[in-house]
Parts: structure tokens; sequence; C-alpha cells
């Protein structure tokens, strides 16, 4: 029931139609790197201009379409700032519809802004009473001006071969973390060797570039209505249909199947759209005694559209765990903190 993209199959695929395609694209990626090189540039020497926004921002993005974390850290963080005693809010764009309703489960307190236009979201978000704000996905937005970009790279999707759009998934080159103020490397399925062999690629760029470690380790199931919830280690010898729209499936099946499940797998593209009719086949799908479990991400989607007479759908709970460089993270916040007292935000002009 898998439903590869067509872009996991170019930028991944080892057959030859993967390779003869990814070789035509290569000119189209050429020309890309060219063309945000010169953005990056044109930023650089102020001929394109930040503006300072309403409160202090923090930027969580990525070098890659997909896969990091972005969601879960980026939660994880505005909560660490709330339990330090700021007021943030999370900005995002909000493509595919599905980050802001996981944000909003996942951080209820945190007050979530949808908006395009990052500068006029942090402004409402200010309006709203928040005094920093944490962006969602927002490494190659520069316009807003903020006072730290924390960028994650996934280990689960590392690969040495980091073609460009449309190519391969990497949005920019791994030279662009000389702009990044920490490097987070997440993890949810690898080894700590994995994580290692990344930290040394970076710091061959940037000797001096902070690197933290997080894991996103899943806790318990939950029932999608609430009524139950159960620790991680209860789907052992149990039998499971991983249902998963996300950038990196293969990661989440194998958390899965570290817990000791037989696991079975309905994989769609990266934010697909539900509907009737994938519920329609999932469900009819289900075999005696095995359970359906899917992401948070999944889970806020799928919801609305399962039957009543099926069985109960259940999502993973995962939890961010600090690892190896914890103090950066320490620092980072304290920064944070800081600034909200010396902020002065600029008034961008009309466009």
């Amino acid at each position: 029931m898998s439903k590869v993209s067509l872009a996991e199959r170019i930028w991944r695929g080892e057959g030859v139609l993967s390779f003869t395609t990814r070789s035509l694209l290569a000119p189209l990626s050429l020309a890309y790197r060219t063309g945000i090189s010169g953005r990056n540039s044109l930023y650089d020497v102020g001929m394109l201009r930040s503006h300072s926004p309403a409160i202090p921002a923090i930027s969580v993005g990525n070098l890659s379409v997909g896969g990091t974390g972005k969601t879960p850290v980026s939660s994880w963080i505005a909560g660490q700032l709330r339990d330090r005693g700021a007021h943030p809010a999370i900005v995002l764009r909000g493509y595919g519809g599905d980050e802001p309703l996981v944000h909003k489960r996942l951080q209820p307190a945190v007050p979530v802004i949808v908006s395009p236009d990052r500068l006029l979201g942090i402004a409402e978000a200010a309006a709203e009473g928040a005094d920093v704000a944490v962006m969602d996905d927002a490494f190659q937005h520069r316009r807003v001006r903020r006072i730290a970009d924390v960028v994650l790279i996934g280990a689960d999707h590392w690969t040495e071969r980091r073609r460009l759009l449309p190519a391969g998934p990497w949005r920019e080159p791994l030279s662009a973390i000389k702009r990044a103020t920490l490097i987070v490397i997440t993890r949810k399925a690898v080894t700590d060797d994995a994580s290692d062999s990344i930290r040394a690629v970076i710091h061959d760029v940037v000797e001096s570039l902070p690197v933290a470690m997080l894991d996103l380790r899943i806790e318990s199931v939950v029932r999608e209505d609430g009524s139950s919830q159960t620790p991680v280690s209860d789907l052992r010898d149990s039998r499971v249909l991983a249902i998963a729209a996300i950038a990196d499936t293969r990661a989440f099946v194998r958390q899965l199947e570290d817990t000791g499940a037989a696991v079975r797998a309905a994989l769609y593209p990266d934010h697909h759209p539900f509907n009737h009719a994938d519920v329609e086949r999932v469900v009819a799908s289900l075999r005696a005694g095995e359970r359906a479990i899917c992401t948070l991400k999944d889970a806020v989607k799928l919801a609305p559209l399962w039957p009543r007479a099926a069985p109960p759908l259940w999502y993973v709970s995962q939890r961010v765990i600090p690892g190896a460089g914890v103090e950066f993270f320490d620092a980072l916040f304290d920064g944070v903190l800081s600034a909200r007292a010396t902020h002065e935000p600029s008034t961008p002009r009309t466009r």
C-alpha cells in the first residue's frame, strides 16, 4: 500500500531510471545553486534587507527537504522558553496544513500563528502578548532578522550525496551552516557512530560551530480520541500497521520495529492529503489483531475521517531528549531571554 513520491524515487532510487533522471536534472540543480548563492550574497552585502521583527525571533530550519524533526523540535524549544518564564509564540507558513495542528497538540498553551509573511505573523504574535517568536522552517527566510538560527540535520536521513534541488532534496549546500548559531543532529533510529560521522563532517566545514544532539524517541502510543495511552514496550510481539505521510517514513517504521513489533506499512508522500477513499483502503487492509498506528502529524488529518466502527487509530507520542551538547541549548535559551529587554524592531519598506 506504499505510495512513494516521484521526488523520493528520483532522489534516493538506485535504479537506472532514477540515475538517468538525476543526471538530466543536474543542470537545473546547478542553476538553482547559482540562484540561491546570488540571493544569499545580496543579503550578505545588504542589497536585500533583513528587518528586525516586533519581538526577538529564533529560527528553526534545515538544509534539506523534510525529515529532520522541525515540528517537534520547534515545539520543544517553545516549551523550554515558556518553562524559563518567556511568552513564546510559534510562527510558521503552515505548508501542508498539518504542522499548526501538531503544534497546538504539543504545546496547547503556546499561540500558533500561521502567516506566509513572517514579519506580519510575528507582529500578530506580539499583539497577542508573545515576547519571543519561534519560527518553524525559516532558515532560508532571510527577510526576518533573528537572534539565533538553529539548523537541524537528520541523522536517519543523512547521505554523503548532497544533491541540490531538483536532483536531490538539499535546499542549500552544507557550507550554508556558516550562517547557523547552533547545529542540532536529530536522531530517531540510528547509532551513535552515525551521529559522530556527521559531527566530523560539520566540523570540517566550520570547526568552531556548536553541535548538539537531540533524540526523538517514541515513549508511548496514544489512542487518537485520548481515551487510552500505553507505553511503547507494550508493542512487543504485537502486530502493527504503520501509517505515515511524512518525509522520513523509513525511520518511523524502524522505530516501531525496534519495539519488537511485527510491522507492515502503509506509506504515503509527505503532506499527503488523506481522503475518505484512502482511509477506507487502510481500514479494509487491517488484519485481525493488528493495531493501526500513525504519527501525530498524520493523526490530526486521519482522525476526522476515521470510521467509528473501525478498530481504533493510535499515534506515537515522541519525547525530545537532549544529548551531547546540552550546554549549547542552555546558552541559546539564555541569549533569547536576554534579548527581550534590548530588542528594537524595524519597519520594512513597502514592497
